[in-house]
């Protein structure tokens, strides 16, 4: 399955130092996105040992003869152990934590995700763009139960609590599952600072009307920054069976 792909991220136009963090493994065999969480040194460590631990884990267990979902849950795990190493050697980050979404295509084909927090991942198909993780924050929960609407989610004081993130003793059960893609389809890997800004038509629009990952990366960073930039913007888009 031929792939294509590009990632940018930005500092956007309020905070002074970008806490998130990503990879993109130079054989397209896997992608992370992270954003950090802890003050500005607290969050960018965060988002760094855990993208750092998670492309670690996975290159060195790649060819094990785990299942894919072993694989994820091991390199979260992993991260998680990192950061709260970290925290005990660095009393000022003890706070500090990340959310975290990867996507990996190993040789049976069938791509997997894992997903803690509210960075997200997105697939594009056709005309439709679907979100394909569940942030897990405050809101998400309030709505699942009813309590809100989404409309009311999106602009609640307390959407940006995080019920799950890695840096945690009491880690919680991390979203992992396999997903569906097809020829012509593009999967979008991105923080927050892209989705507070931005509406899925807004997301929906430049994913597919340009060709070209790299531009399209660009294009979604400055749309974000156009809408006010309040945070970091991190995107990582892959295109399947699609050419730059």
């Amino acid at each position: 399955m031929k792939r294509s792909f590009a990632g940018k991220t930005d500092t956007g136009l309020v905070r002074s130092v970008n806490q998130d963090s990503y990879h993109i493994d130079p054989e397209g065999r896997f992608f992370i996105v992270a954003d950090g969480m802890g003050g500005h040194a607290g969050g960018q460590e965060a988002s760094r040992i855990a993208t750092q631990a998670i492309q670690s884990y996975l290159n060195e267990h790649w060819n094990s003869p785990q299942e894919s979902s072993e694989l994820l849950e091991k390199a979260f795990l992993a991260a998680n152990q990192a950061i709260l190493q970290d925290q005990q050697k660095h009393i000022e980050r003890s706070d500090m934590g990340t959310t975290a979404v990867a996507v990996i295509f190993r040789q049976e084909g069938e791509p997997w995700f894992a997903n803690i927090g509210d960075s997200r991942l997105y697939r594009l198909r056709g005309s439709e763009l679907q979100q394909i993780t569940e942030d897990q924050t405050w809101v998400a929960q309030a709505v699942k139960r009813k309590a809100l609407t989404p409309d009311q989610a999106r602009s609640h004081p307390w959407r940006h609590v995080l019920s799950q993130c890695l840096g945690r003793e009491d880690l919680g059960e991390i979203e992992i599952s396999p997903m569906d893609v097809q020829p012509g389809d593009r999967l979008l890997l991105c923080s927050d600072g892209l989705t507070e800004e931005l509406s899925d038509s807004l997301i929906a629009s430049p994913l597919k009307s340009i060709r070209a990952c790299e531009k399209a990366a660009t294009a979604l960073v400055n749309a974000a920054k156009d809408k006010g930039g309040r945070d970091n913007i991190t995107v990582v888009i892959v295109a399947i069976d699609m050419l730059k």
